[in-house]
């Protein structure tokens, strides 16, 4: 047997025994349903949970699940601050953070859940070993905040960074020849620039000021100080422990072992939060039907998958079929649209559109925004009977961007020859080797300006304006969710419980009585987990394994160079890497 043809047969042996695996796996986890214990709940007890963030919005499902947990989604998080606040058995909750990594919309709605279980009555308590922007963020929702000894207060302001690849690019030898319509459009800034624009220089900080106002309001607002003592205070971080209490920021020093040696904790039962949420799913209820699909990813066109840089891509076939499915679902009285995407393909995104225009004529269309819902994302909501965002929401950036890279610098440099023949007059248009002449750019721009104005066209539509008020605020340019609603691209500001409450009013459901959420994308089947039977492709596994911030970076860059394919006019949202308190 020849070298080659032992490791193909070692190979095939190591496949096989991987589909036997994943579905002895699978039977078992029928059979005993994962070996999970129901775990009792005493009394008069304060659960301690731990929040983790950021959070997936749609569950990972695979066939592993019942044996490796899975890390749990915003709306689980949510329902499990929910269930503690209407449990009688919970007299209060300890809240850990670590929301390394988070954007501002998930970690709002989850300082909303907090607020509203407090707000019950219940105590709440937050604990951090290490505290930077967005835990304390959390924190300032706490009528107590502790900190370990250890510890440290990151908290001195809020900073935002972009990277900028011309210079490098340059020494490769490869030219981005690319064109952006709307002078805010900073998508291809990354790869056309070496430095701000004075426009993206001036989007940029409107956002990170608007970020750190609202950091400053809820940390004044939550602590009962005024928002001047704050920036005062934030002005001097970041902080020891023993500096922190001294600001009057945190209350005092605990480890965990000592939180129950003081009020509001003393005297009641420790509930660990994986005890207390264990084999929760969040209910889905028992009314009236509503639909919830959720449009994650990078918009292309084609069929859903979770292979990337960047993870989730949200593919146009498959959203239209969601669509036209609940449409025809006559028991299904809304839709809500839960939306974390920064764009992308500018012809998915219209596709997208028209669907949702036609199911808008049979019953109401609410959309909730999560961290982003921007430029393609955006494009996507405008058909919505109303839209709801959280103040942190990066939203907008109501522009288009297309074009290519020049390599022909990068293979001379190499030795290798390039060469070509054609026949027609734009036929190498997008040729690889050659920047674009003063007619083919023409030309390019004529198809990018009809791409805009429609754009515009949609977004005036969709939130009954005029072409020219919102030209006046789109030019590609990115607005926080609370800038969003001050302009009228938002109607609301809140999270997925109010657009569904929304979705409830405009159905005319009775608001006290709870829905039915039919949930897009639904559970895999069986011959789906057996087909892929971790649930997710190599790619998107290893993007797991590696979710570290500054990976992120990496990611997202990779991400936007894949996405600049021959022809395509993209709506995409520029890269942007809030840097919380560092």
């Amino acid at each position: 047997m020849s070298a080659r043809r032992g490791v193909a047969v070692v190979l095939f042996l190591i496949f096989l025994a991987m589909m036997a695996s994943a579905a002895g796996l699978l039977i078992l986890a029928l059979m005993f349903g994962g070996g999970q214990t129901t775990h009792v709940v005493a009394s008069n007890s304060t659960l301690f949970l731990r929040v983790q963030a950021p959070f997936p919005e749609i569950d990972s499902v695979s066939v592993l699940s019942p044996f490796m947990a899975a890390p749990p989604t915003l709306r689980t998080v949510l329902a499990v601050i929910d269930k503690a606040k209407r449990d009688d058995r919970i007299r209060g909750m300890v809240v850990i953070p670590n929301t390394n990594g988070a954007l501002w919309a998930q970690v709002q709605e989850v300082r909303d859940a907090m607020a509203a279980f407090r707000a019950s009555g219940k105590s709440l308590v937050v604990f951090m070993e290490y505290g930077g922007a967005a835990d304390y963020y959390l924190a300032s929702a706490a009528e107590r905040v502790l900190m370990m000894p250890a510890g440290s207060l990151d908290v001195s302001g809020l900073a935002t960074y972009e990277v900028f690849l011309r210079g490098a690019f340059d020494k490769l030898g490869v030219y981005p020849d690319l064109l952006h319509m709307g002078e805010f459009k900073s998508a291809s800034n990354t790869f056309t620039e070496r430095g701000f624009t004075p426009a993206h220089r001036e989007m940029t900080r409107s956002l990170n000021r608007d970020a750190y106002d609202q950091l400053v309001s809820a940390i004044a607002a939550g602590r009962k100080r005024s928002v001047e003592d704050v920036r005062r205070a934030l002005d001097q971080g970041p902080f020891l422990p023993e500096e922190a209490k001294a600001a009057g920021l945190i209350d005092d020093l605990a480890y965990d072992d000592q939180i129950d040696d003081a009020p509001p904790v003393q005297g009641t039962r420790r509930l660990e939060g994986d005890d207390y949420t264990r084999g929760f799913i969040a209910s889905t209820g028992s009314g009236p039907r509503v639909a919830l699909l959720y449009g994650v990813g990078t918009i292309a066109s084609g069929r859903s998958s979770f292979d990337g840089p960047t993870g989730a891509v949200l593919g146009s076939d498959t959203f239209v079929e969601w669509i036209r499915k609940v449409r025809a679902d006559s028991s299904i009285k809304a839709i809500v649209i839960r939306i974390d995407s920064p764009g992308g393909s500018a012809i998915a995104s219209e596709v997208i559109w028209r669907e949702l225009m036609l199911a808008r004529q049979v019953k109401p269309i609410i959309v909730s925004m999560g961290d982003v819902a921007a430029s393609g994302g955006y494009y996507m909501a405008v058909p919505a009977t109303a839209i709801v965002a959280q103040p942190g929401t990066i939203t907008g950036s109501i522009g288009v961007v297309t074009g290519k890279y020049v390599l022909k610098g990068a293979f001379d440099k190499l030795g290798i020859g390039t060469d070509s023949v054609s026949d027609g007059k734009f036929a190498e248009i997008y040729s690889p080797f050659r920047a674009f002449t003063p007619e083919e750019r023409a030309k390019v721009e004529a198809q990018m300006q009809a791409t805009y104005e429609l754009f515009v066209s949609r977004v005036a539509e969709g939130r009954r304006s005029s072409a020219d008020k919102i030209d006046a605020i789109a030019k590609g340019r990115v607005w926080t969710g609370q800038q969003a609603h001050e302009l009228g691209l938002v109607d609301e500001l809140g999270g997925l419980d109010r657009a569904i409450a929304l979705a409830k009013e405009h159905a005319k459901l009775d608001a006290a009585k709870p829905v039915t959420l039919v949930i897009y994308p639904q559970k895999p089947s069986f011959a789906d987990l057996f087909s892929n039977p971790l649930g997710l492709s190599l790619g998107a596994s290893l993007g797991l394994a590696t979710h570290r911030p500054e990976a992120r970076l990496v990611d997202a860059v990779a991400d936007r160079l894949q996405l600049f394919r021959r022809g395509e006019t993209l709506a995409l949202m520029p890269n942007l890497f809030f840097t919380q308190g560092r």
